[in-house]
């Protein structure tokens, strides 16, 4: 890649961030690309805005929510007891991880599962991974599909419900064409004993 393309899509999703950090701070929804598939995503924090994501997937909102945060520094903010374990996978984990927390807190009560748990993973996707530690709270990170239907691959295969149903789409990464794949998916104990899911 040029270093004038260089410029032009640090400048894009600069801009994108920028804007996303808009919507995310207004209780609003974004369409962006993540770590793994593009994802729906608002303030983890906020119900009112949570309760749209569920609406817009047109999904039964006892159905927990995966959220991402910047660091694991980050993890006791919003899970009580976190397990020595955790992050030893974190470390090791080669694909995108989610690992599913018992005892989350700091949270809307919509967005956690059975056992008040929560799935929370740490993107090392340069874009989630600002977007994340700028905004300085938890965002929601569910895939970009009406619940039931396949998970799009790319952002050519998002149903134009979902892109037209959120209050902003970023422009970066449309273009990729490259098929991603969802995260794993462990559910860790508080006792550090865990289950793979996916």
């Amino acid at each position: 890649m040029k270093k004038e393309e260089i410029q032009k899509a640090r400048a894009l999703m600069d801009a994108d961030i920028t804007q996303c950090l808009k919507v995310l701070s207004a209780g609003g929804l974004i369409l962006y690309p993540t770590d793994t598939v593009w994802g729906i995503g608002c303030d983890a924090t906020n119900a009112d805005a949570v309760k749209r994501v569920y609406q817009l997937k047109q999904r039964d909102d006892s159905k927990a929510l995966i959220v991402l945060i910047d660091s694991a520094d980050h993890l006791d903010h919003y899970v009580v007891d976190v397990p020595m374990i955790a992050r030893e996978l974190i470390d090791v984990a080669v694909k995108p991880l989610t690992i599913i927390y018992e005892g989350a807190y700091n949270l809307a009560p919509n967005v956690l599962g059975n056992e008040d748990s929560v799935g929370i993973r740490i993107p090392n996707d340069e874009f989630c991974h600002r977007l994340c530690e700028r905004f300085g709270k938890p965002i929601v990170s569910t895939s970009a599909n009406v619940s039931n239907q396949p998970t799009p691959k790319t952002f050519a295969d998002i149903d134009e419900t979902i892109v037209k149903g959120v209050d902003y789409a970023t422009e970066y990464r449309r273009g990729d064409t490259t098929p991603h794949q969802p995260s794993n998916i462990i559910l860790l104990g508080r006792d550090g004993t865990f289950k793979i899911i996916r």
